[in-house]
This record gives C-alpha cells, sequence and structure tokens, in this order.
C-alpha cells in the first residue's frame, strides 16, 4: 500500500474520518459507501471511494483487497487480531462466499480472539429480524456471525427454506432435516422442496436496546 508523505489532512478528509470513528463507536460497523454518499451529499458512491482512498494514502485507514466495505484504523490491528465479516439482512440464492463480500450491505470488525472464531473460518453475519430465537437468547436486532459448513443435528443455522432465508435449529427426525424454533408461539419448518444450509452459527454480538 502506498502511504502519501505529506500526513496532513485537508478538512473534509478530516470530517469524513471522523465520520467513520462516530459512526463505528454508535452501530458497531464501519458505514457503507452508500452511507458516506448521503452523510456528505456526495455526487456518488464512487466520489466517496476516492476519499476513502486518499485517506488510505495518507496511512490513517486501512481497506482490504476485494472487501469494498471493509475499512479499519490502524491502531485497531495494533491491538487486536482482526478480521472484516460481511453483513447480511438476506443472502440470495445460490451466492456463493466468494460473491458475498461484494453484495454485503456493510462489514463489521470483530477480533478473532475475543469471539473465538478461526481465522480461517469462511463467515458472515446476519441481522436477526424476530423473535423467534429469545429462547436461545437471540433477539430482534441481535447479530448472528456463521460459518459455510456442514451443520450438524442441533447447530443453530441461516438456511434457504423454500426460498425464504431463516435462522432456526437444525433437527433430523427419521433422517428427515427439519427447522425449529426457539420460541413455542412459532411452529416447525419443514420443508416442501427446499432446505439449502447456508452457514452454521458460531458467535453472537447483542444489540444494546435503548428504552
Amino acid at each position: 500500500m502506498f502511504i502519501d508523505t505529506d500526513t496532513r489532512l485537508t478538512a473534509r478528509q478530516q470530517e469524513l474520518l471522523d465520520y467513520l470513528r462516530s459512526y463505528q463507536r454508535s452501530e458497531g460497523v464501519m458505514p457503507s459507501t452508500r452511507d458516506i454518499q448521503r452523510h456528505f451529499g456526495f455526487s456518488s458512491q464512487t466520489a466517496a471511494m476516492s476519499h476513502l482512498r486518499a485517506l488510505e494514502k495518507k496511512g490513517v485507514i486501512q481497506r482490504h483487497a476485494h472487501k469494498a466495505r471493509a475499512v479499519v484504523f490502524p491502531e485497531d490491528l495494533d491491538r487486536a487480531e482482526i478480521i472484516d465479516i460481511p453483513v447480511f439482512g438476506q443472502i440470495p440464492a445460490g451466492m456463493s462466499a466468494a460473491d458475498m463480500v461484494q453484495h454485503a450491505e456493510k462489514c463489521i470488525s470483530v477480533d478473532v480472539n475475543t469471539l473465538g472464531i478461526p481465522r480461517t473460518a469462511k463467515s458472515f453475519a446476519l441481522k436477526v429480524r424476530g423473535e423467534s430465537m429469545i429462547g436461545a437468547l437471540i433477539g430482534d436486532g441481535d447479530l448472528v456471525i456463521l460459518e459455510i459448513k456442514e451443520p450438524r443435528s442441533r447447530d443453530i443455522v441461516a438456511a434457504l427454506i423454500d426460498g425464504e432465508t431463516t435462522l432456526k435449529r437444525y433437527l433430523i427426525k427419521d433422517t428427515h432435516p427439519f427447522l425449529k424454533a426457539e420460541n413455542p408461539e412459532f411452529p416447525d419448518l419443514i420443508p416442501a422442496q427446499e432446505l439449502m444450509i447456508q452457514g452454521v452459527m458460531i458467535g453472537l454480538i447483542r444489540h444494546v436496546r435503548r428504552d
């Protein structure tokens, strides 16, 4: 990576750096280029990317190759072993692991040592919607971190069932797999045609609710 020998920031660059830090503190993740474009009134996401590249050249942020939304601060890398995980609302059917980062809503930077996540894991995150997994202490707004691997019975999984993505417990009865909620108000999900496991839960980041 080329680092500009003139590390002084322009007023706009300092504003962007402050925004990145503030957004990360409040949301727990970095803003997307669309968030940056909207906040600063840039004409396009390309303009937002140009400003990010300028900060990278001055060494105050680091961006990862092939991870357009993955931005970290160098001091964070000094403190811990950080990986960037793509965050989704839903995962389109058939999307490969290689395509996930490019189609993510944003990325979250996590310390693999703190969360106990293998650095080599093919991982992604989903934002939980609803209360179907409250019995497993997974609530609305939480982020679940999942690894792309084969599930075992009783794993909590993200699954594509008959065209819809859901987070449930994976069970097998008489060789037939099905999905079970951790809330008695929700029924078991038995696939009519298709059940595709997209990831197995390996971590959880709780959403702090402000009343």
